[in-house]
């Protein structure tokens, strides 16, 4: 097994996400505790509070975000005055991210004055419930995910994610300008990021700033997206199969039936690897698209090595008994 290079540090995050371009969708205003935009936030679920406002206090696990939505406030309004007051006051003594109502109802008094005494940001959505959870989660969870960056090119062949490597200037590129010649679509060239998802899922992407862009000797900067067209692109990919390539060796042997079965871990998930000599005259393009091919047959139960083997295996031991008699 290969194993890439160590994550980076996830940065830290506070509730002043909430307040970012990527819940902008969300309209979110605030409505209390401008100043404790800097609490922090370390899960990448949001909660509703509900057993919480029913008493169990425990339930509430520090650093996430509260979602109030209208359960949650059509069973405050059937507590008596001290009651909610308390359970309310319990809830905001508690390290919580912030509070978010949705539907663009209107909060109790004592979840106003409360999270303005302790600085807990409220704020609130016209949005559904269901909207705002989905939204807030996915924006927490791409910020929480393990990052890594690594020195290679993404691109989707097939419907999968083709991460090559390979030393500087062994042509990553140019092989994946030709594969996006032949109709596959380029994610990433140079520096690929990638965040690992709690599903486990490993997606790439470019950073911003040299998105949609490659870089050729000779040439020098160029932009698919406008030299071949948007469906040239993607922005982002899961990454499904890592191809290295090398540098020709005469003296090195080479995996000739793809039994060895090789894997590279990235963000501690293995995915299948596959080493690639590079040598004059070979079509590195359709070799790749080939290996796309076959890895997709394995994902689907046929493995082509696999049932070669078996067959050899069986011919030698049908012909084993023959072989004893005549000895």
């Amino acid at each position: 097994m290969t194993a890439a290079p160590a994550q980076r540090p996830t940065p830290a995050l506070t509730a002043e996400i909430l307040r970012t371009a990527a819940l902008e969708d969300l309209e979110l205003r605030v409505l209390a505790g401008e100043g404790g935009f800097a609490r922090s936030i370390s899960w990448g679920r949001i909660q509703r509070p509900g057993l919480a406002l029913a008493g169990f206090i425990p339930y509430i696990k520090p650093g996430r975000i509260q979602i109030l939505g209208e359960s949650e406030l059509n069973y405050l309004d059937t507590m008596p005055h001290e009651v909610r007051r308390e359970r309310i006051e319990a809830i905001c003594a508690l390290p919580v991210a912030a509070f978010v109502i949705t539907k663009g109802q209107t909060p109790p008094d004592d979840i106003v004055r409360e999270c303005r005494r302790r600085e807990i940001p409220l704020l609130v959505s016209d949005r559904t419930t269901s909207v705002v959870i989905q939204s807030i989660t996915r924006v927490l969870e791409d910020e929480l995910a393990p990052a890594t960056t690594l020195h290679g090119v993404l691109v989707d062949v097939y419907g999968m994610g083709v991460l090559l490597l390979g030393e500087s200037g062994i042509g990553k590129s140019e092989c994946a300008l030709d594969l996006v010649h032949r109709g596959h679509r380029l994610v990433a060239d140079d520096a690929v990021e990638i965040r690992r998802y709690p599903n486990g899922a490993l997606v790439g992407r470019a950073a911003e700033m040299i998105r949609y862009h490659m870089e050729l000797r000779g040439i020098g900067i160029i932009n698919i997206k406008h030299l071949f067209g948007v469906s040239a692109v993607r922005t982002s990919k899961s990454i499904e199969l890592v191809i290295e390539l090398q540098r020709w060796d005469p003296t090195k042997k080479y995996d000739r039936l793809g039994l060895d079965g090789e894997t590279y871990a990235i963000l501690e998930r293995e995915r299948p690897l596959l080493r690639l000599p590079v040598a004059s005259g070979r079509n590195l393009a359709l070799l790749i698209e080939i290996a796309a091919r076959n890895e997709l047959l394995k994902s689907q139960g046929y493995d082509a090595a696999k049932e070669f083997a078996r067959r050899v295996d069986e011919e030698i031991a049908r012909h084993a008994p023959e072989d004893a008699s005549w000895r």
